[in-house]
């Protein structure tokens, strides 16, 4: 077992969404007082492989300049944002995919760059954000184009699901680290949704008091598991939101103005909980701030 690396790494194709993902890595980098590294792939044309060509060196050099020069215009951006930033990269040949999941044993964070609704290019393809989500040894961050870094977002709250799993508990712990190292304040959502509320108004006030009830019921259960974090974390101011919304309406409207959306997945098997397979799709694409999918530790490499 390879130890971990602290180091956040950010995925770079010169695209917009990518530089907003470099930008938003090397925030995060910056305030954690951990390096950056810049991770660039470069592919071979098809149409040479088809006719058994061996490529000219010169395709390569060409190839491996571009990629370069991608890396350095991201370098510059990162430095805008942290001018003493440590910043390293890597540019591998082949798919951005394997270049990525390969890293994601070593290092803390991967952090990627995605077009949003009107679907995604480069190195920020909707295949590769969601293989790199899905099948990553570390937690995942995407940056939606529009997930732009600003005066009201910058100090705003981390956001985190918590739904009782184990998987949900490293969300939590990792949405703790990155308010501590923001000095920011930290939202535990937890959605309560069993409840089938007769909605005749005879069983109204009824209902309303069951409510509460789960409500305190439920606050409980979440200030026990959130106890050991508040403790080892005793600086991060901590609120907890107790709601009968569905999973994904609950934490895009607490993530409004948010730093950043925390949610655990539960690996290949589909997501349950505060992330089904297609919640974490539904809150890719309309999270209001950066999100970062955890998933559970030790599931097998590929």
């Amino acid at each position: 077992m390879t130890t971990k690396e602290d180091i956040v790494v950010v995925a770079v194709d010169g695209s917009e969404a990518s530089q907003v993902a470099v930008r938003w890595a090397a925030n995060t980098a910056n305030k954690r007082g951990i390096p950056l590294r810049l991770a660039a792939s470069y592919t071979m044309p098809q149409f040479l492989y088809a006719e058994g060509m061996v490529p000219p060196q010169e395709l390569f050099d060409d190839l491996q300049a571009e990629t370069l020069e991608k890396v350095d215009e991201a370098r510059n951006i990162a430095h805008e944002v942290a001018p003493e930033l440590k910043i390293g990269h890597t540019i591998a040949e082949g798919s951005p995919i394997d270049m990525l999941l390969d890293m994601s044993h070593d290092v803390t964070m991967i952090v990627m760059g995605s077009r949003g609704l009107g679907g995604l290019s480069g190195m920020v393809m909707g295949s590769v954000s969601a293989a790199v989500v899905s099948h990553a040894s570390c937690p995942v961050v995407v940056v939606r184009q529009d997930n732009h870094v600003n005066e009201n977002t910058k100090y705003g709250p981390i956001v985190v699901g918590v739904d009782g799993s184990d998987v949900s508990q490293r969300a939590t712990e990792y949405a703790f680290t990155e308010a501590a190292a923001r000095g920011s304040e930290l939202v535990a959502v937890h959605t309560w949704m069993d409840m089938q509320v007769q909605a005749s108004l005879a069983g109204l006030s009824a209902a309303q008091q069951q409510w509460e009830e789960v409500e305190r019921e439920q606050s409980e259960l979440l200030t026990e598991r959130l106890q050991p974090l508040i403790d080892k974390f005793p600086a991060v101011p901590v609120k907890k939101v107790i709601t009968r919304d569905r999973p994904v309406r609950a934490l895009v409207e607490q993530a409004e103005g948010a730093q950043l959306l925390v949610v655990g997945s539960h690996g290949r098997g589909g997501f349950k909980g505060m992330l089904l397979g297609s919640t974490s799709r539904a809150l890719l694409q309309s999270a209001p701030c950066p999100m970062m999918v955890v998933r559970p530790e030790g599931h097998p490499k590929k």
